[in-house]
């Protein structure tokens, strides 16, 4: 991957300036986004200066638009500067659209039609968050085996397996892990759930970074992308790290809970404080942090499967923040719009989920044992039956899905058996499930009688 260039420095800009350009600037009315877009210098040098303006007076209007209105940060880079950010109006307004669809609604609750499956669906969402995320860092078994894996509570066969289930964990168990008030045992922690077993040096695991030769390399062509802050900062940093998400949302110096969280993402990527999973545990920062503050619905968000599509726009995020200054507005629009887009990934799941059930509810509404219609698990069960006839169930698996208690599961299946709707086989002690063949003919033959 190729770093992208670095603006020509400021003094030197500001050195060949004259006060009165700043006239010209004003007159064109040049802002911090060009063409609506918080282009670097790297994008902007392509583009044509508007009339009157080569690229670096351009630059330098833009660069001071930005600054005037910059807000220093705790955080500081490798030289010691501080880190800034800035609102732009598209920055802004992502974060309007993630507070009206990310769950910030005056109850603080999940809506009534993601609360009746509330168990299914975020069962769903760890299981794909664990398994991107996983593949983000490496792992390459196939999704397939990795969710049944998940589903039924098997144990890890190879290392990529681990990587996955270990994610899942400390999803699961984030809460648990980092408590109410973040400390920088808390974080090491965290990333000791999510590497245990998956590293080439194991006393790595659950330990900050002893030495200083660990580097962000590029895929493919081995270029060195990032060079972090010396081990004997860590401990500081990671304090710091904390102080900040432990300081109280107030109106001074207040600060977005989304830009806090996703900061939170930044900083650990930036001070890779572990020699391995620094990734997983500022993305999985992130989502403790939003839950914290009452996010509810990224819960049942999967950020990763959005950065695996695209991880070179990941890694420039930074790179583009680290190569202007430290100014972390990039890595904010980048992780703004990511979120968005999982929420939209989110809401098209949620649509196609009860299209399905709508369809599958059809053939089951008629249908009746013990003067009982099936209940939501099963009907969750049957439609996934109908999509996957070659994919067993087994109580355990069922029980997890939708986290009841192990006789409720139980209870389910067999009946769904008894109805002739799957088929019961032994393995050993466990009993294993099978869509019946032709089960969607059966559902509508019965549902026809």
């Amino acid at each position: 991957m190729k770093i992208p260039l670095a603006p020509p420095p400021l003094d030197v800009l500001l050195k060949g300036f004259k006060p009165e350009a700043l006239v010209h600037f004003a007159e064109l009315k040049l802002g911090s986004l060009v063409e609506g877009r918080y282009l670097h210098w790297d994008e902007l040098r392509h583009r044509q200066p508007p009339s009157g303006l080569n690229l670096e007076s351009w630059w330098l209007a833009t660069k001071l638009a930005r600054l005037a209105n910059a807000k220093s940060l705790p955080f500081l880079d490798k030289l010691g500067h501080a880190f800034i950010y800035t609102l732009p109006e598209t920055l802004l307004k992502d974060l309007h659209d993630i507070d009206r669809e990310g769950g910030m609604i005056p109850s603080g609750q999940p809506s009534i039609e993601v609360r009746s499956d509330q168990a299914r669906y975020l069962m769903a969402s760890l299981i794909e968050e664990s398994i991107t995320s996983s593949q983000l860092e490496g792992a390459s078994t196939t999704r397939r085996v990795a969710e049944a894996m998940l589903r039924e509570g098997r144990k890890p066969t190879s290392v990529s397996e681990r990587m996955i289930f270990n994610n899942f964990e400390a999803m699961r168990h984030i809460r648990e892990i980092c408590g109410g008030q973040l400390k920088p045992e808390h974080i090491i922690e965290l990333q000791r759930v999510l590497t245990e077993g998956t590293l080439e040096h194991p006393e790595d695991c659950g330990r900050i970074r002893q030495r200083d030769d660990i580097q962000v390399i590029g895929k493919g062509d081995g270029t060195v992308l990032h060079q972090p802050p010396k081990a004997s900062e860590l401990r500081t940093r990671l304090q710091r790290l904390c102080d900040f998400a432990n300081a109280p949302v107030s109106d001074e110096g207040f600060i977005h809970p989304i830009v806090r969280g996703i900061l939170l993402h930044f900083m650990i990527g930036y001070d890779h404080p572990f020699a391995d999973g620094n990734g997983r545990t500022g993305r999985a920062l992130f989502y403790w942090y939003m839950a914290k503050q009452g996010y509810w619905m990224m819960e049942y968000l999967s950020i990763s499967s959005i950065l695996r599509k695209a991880p070179a726009q990941y890694a420039r995020a930074y790179l583009h923040t680290e190569t202007d200054g430290g100014d972390t507005t990039y890595f904010l629009l980048h992780q703004t719009d990511t979120i968005l887009k999982a929420l939209e990934a989110l809401h098209r799941y949620l649509m196609k989920k009860r299209q399905e059930e709508e369809q599958i509810s059809a053939h089951l509404r008629n249908l009746h044992t013990r003067d009982k219609q099936l209940n939501h698990r099963q009907t969750a069960l049957l439609a996934h039956a109908v999509k996957r006839p070659q994919e067993p169930f087994t109580i355990e698996s069922h029980q997890r899905s939708h986290q009841v208690a192990y006789a409720t599961a139980r209870a389910d299946l067999l009946e769904l058996a008894s109805m002739g709707l799957l088929e019961e086989r032994v393995s050993g002690r466990k009993k294993i499930f099978f869509p019946a063949a032709g089960l969607g003919e059966k559902l509508g033959a019965i549902a026809s009688k």
